[in-house]
């Protein structure tokens, strides 16, 4: 290509004026279980008149009860008036029977992910409904191209696929296949966004957008997992305090449902045969014994109950007095030794310093270990801007930090923390200097993100002494610390790390040395493959972004990250992760490699996926 591009975002059709885009006033629900009920809620708090219908008079019950308990909810706290919720619950009318879909102007089927029983419903549907009516999917897994040219109405069918809670998530996909009438697009569109969501419009694949991003994590989580890597807490917690995610994917595929997630991943690797998408073992295991997560009471973790939230001990909880007999075993760390100058190197100086501990900073030159206690001293004095901190815990943490401008400042310290740059020639020279200079059972530890710990160990006369402790960026605010144990760090080493991240307030989680640790090696793969949707042109930056965050809680779009990461940075570690497990399905997107090639790098260049003013 001659310059790097990438798609326009492909925003979604208004409805013209005079369009049927203004007709959908009657909706039909076909399936009324927590998803359907949920929708048939949203659209009667919208003016709508629906009706919910379901083989299941339980269901309806459930769904006409959920909706008089939550519109009295908000009643109560005043988001509506009582003739208003009056109004809503009128509009709401249950049926056993599809032919009451007759009327409809828009039936929504959410019955469950098989594609016989819905084929079934739209047949059925198709003998019920008025020609110009139009037939929604809310599949999340299936082929709606399949289920439209199965139908008589072929250009009236297309996907909707709402997010659950439908009333708390703002995204719908608007799914189309090559049959769809554009007006049935523009009719559905003109609804979501009625209704208060945010449509993006996608064509037709298994799991679309934010599914067929989200399930290629949850099943690299699970095989994580399943191969003993991380316990299924530390998997969650890195996720969620390394990311900023709502939930773990552990978890979060227990609310899902672990037969459902097992459903949507052997249709993707159905039409992908990308083996990040053929489902975990664990997956089928758990599904095949009923422990299908929360709905069962128990999945990968065990809760009180079906269908309840609160976790509950069982026997793959760790033990608290494991854990502090462990920490008790640890050598005693008064002086911290940091290498390196730049942003990371004086936030772990500033953690240490805050947690009481004397720490020797040091860098290569007098002018570069200055700067880098000059950016400590301007954290610091932020932090007593936003009241974080005394004007006297800043003077007393400055006080703590002694610059140093040669590694024979680091003599006597009992922990030191190299944060110098991420090139292993490098590290290993460091590593090498250090076992001379430090003292007798001094712990020695790397931040690397990606590189081999061992062989940093490799590099000094006791490896039994060196451990990972990655640190996030910013380390002063970022809660995550991932100890990375090799097959040669002693036992009381890694007892000593676990202590020091209690007391400088950081949550440790413990994984093996092998590239991308935890949180690396489940987020880059979901990065690459956000690329190559925009690769294949399937759907734009922003619209994957919006996808992500609105359907995903995801505190940032993958471009959006991508973009502040550093697209070289990206995929040096996309390459470390396909070079270490060698899957087809890991190695870096061509896209990213042109972009990294033509000197886009995200925001440091001014340009990524996206432009971005220049200071």
């Amino acid at each position: 290509m001659d310059r790097p591009s990438t798609p326009p975002p492909s925003p979604l059709p208004t409805a013209p004026a005079g369009s049927d885009a203004r007709a959908v006033r009657t909706v039909a629900v076909v399936g009324l279980g927590t998803m359907g009920a949920g929708i048939a809620g949203v659209l009667a708090r919208s003016g709508r008149e629906v009706i919910g219908i379901d083989v299941s008079g339980a269901a309806a019950e459930r769904a006409v009860r959920a909706l008089e308990v939550t519109t009295a909810r908000d009643v109560r706290r005043e988001r509506i008036s009582e003739p208003e919720r009056q109004a809503a619950l009128a509009r709401f009318r249950t049926s056993r029977e599809l032919r009451d879909a007759a009327g409809a102007d828009l039936v929504i089927e959410v019955v469950p992910e098989d594609y016989a029983l819905k084929h079934e419903v739209f047949t059925a549907l198709d003998a019920v409904v008025r020609p110009d009516a139009i037939l929604a999917t809310g599949t999340n897994a299936l082929s709606v191209t399949r289920l439209a040219a199965d139908s008589a109405r072929p250009e009236r069918v297309l996907g909707l696929h709402f997010f659950n809670p439908a009333p708390a998530m703002k995204l719908v996909e608007v799914v189309s296949s090559v049959l769809t009438a554009p007006t049935a697009v523009a009719a559905v569109t003109a609804l979501a966004h009625e209704l208060g969501k945010v449509p993006v419009a996608v064509g037709d694949r298994p799991g679309f957008v934010a599914d067929g991003l989200l399930f290629g994590y949850l099943n690299q989580a699970a095989a994580m997992y399943e191969s003993r890597y991380a316990t299924r807490e530390d998997i969650d917690a890195a996720m969620r305090l390394g990311c900023g995610l709502p939930m773990g994917p552990l978890a979060l595929l227990d609310l899902i449902g672990i037969d459902t997630a097992r459903t949507v991943l052997e249709a993707m690797y159905a039409a992908s045969h990308d083996r990040l998408h053929a489902p975990a073992p664990v997956l089928a295991q758990l599904a095949e014994a009923g422990l299908t997560g929360r709905k069962a009471g128990r999945g990968f973790y065990a809760y009180d109950g079906p269908h309840s939230a609160v976790v509950v001990p069982d026997a793959r909880t760790p033990g608290d007095a494991a854990g502090a007999a462990g920490r008790a075993g640890g050598r005693e760390v008064r002086t911290v030794g940091v290498v390196g100058s730049g942003t990371m190197a004086a936030g772990i100086a500033e953690v240490f310093a805050k947690a009481g501990y004397g720490v020797v900073l040091v860098a290569r030159t007098p002018e570069k270990a200055a700067a880098a206690t000059a950016r400590v001293a301007k954290s610091l004095a932020r932090s007593v801007e936003k009241g974080r901190l005394t004007a006297v815990e800043r003077e007393g943490a400055l006080a703590a930090i002694t610059p140093a401008d040669s590694l024979d400042a680091l003599a006597e310290a009992d922990l030191v923390v190299e944060a110098v740059a991420e090139d292993l020639a490098v590290k290993q020279q460091l590593f090498a200097a250090l076992d001379k200079v430090c003292k007798p059972g001094a712990v020695l530890a790397t931040t690397t993100s990606s590189l081999p710990v061992v062989a940093c160990a490799r590099a000094t006369s006791r490896p039994q002494d060196v451990i990972g402790m990655h640190f996030f960026n910013p380390a002063p605010a970022m809660k995550l610390v991932e100890l990375v144990r090799t097959v040669l760090t002693a036992d009381d080493v890694h007892a000593t790390a676990r202590a020091v991240c209690a007391r400088v307030r950081k949550h440790p989680v413990d994984c093996g040395d092998r590239a991308g640790f935890i949180v690396n090696a489940l987020l880059f793969p979901y990065l690459n493959n956000a690329v190559k949707m925009v690769q294949e042109h399937y759907a734009s930056p922003d619209d994957i972004d919006a996808a992500m965050k609105l359907g995903g809680g995801y505190p940032m779009g993958p471009f959006e990250l991508l973009d502040v990461v550093g697209l070289d940075v990206s995929l040096a570690i996309e390459k470390v992760l396909h070079r270490e497990f060698r899957d087809p399905g890991l190695a870096p997107a061509p896209l990213l490699e042109h972009l990294v090639a033509a000197g886009c790098l995200g925001r440091k260049t001014g340009r990524g996926f996206r432009e971005y003013a220049r200071a």
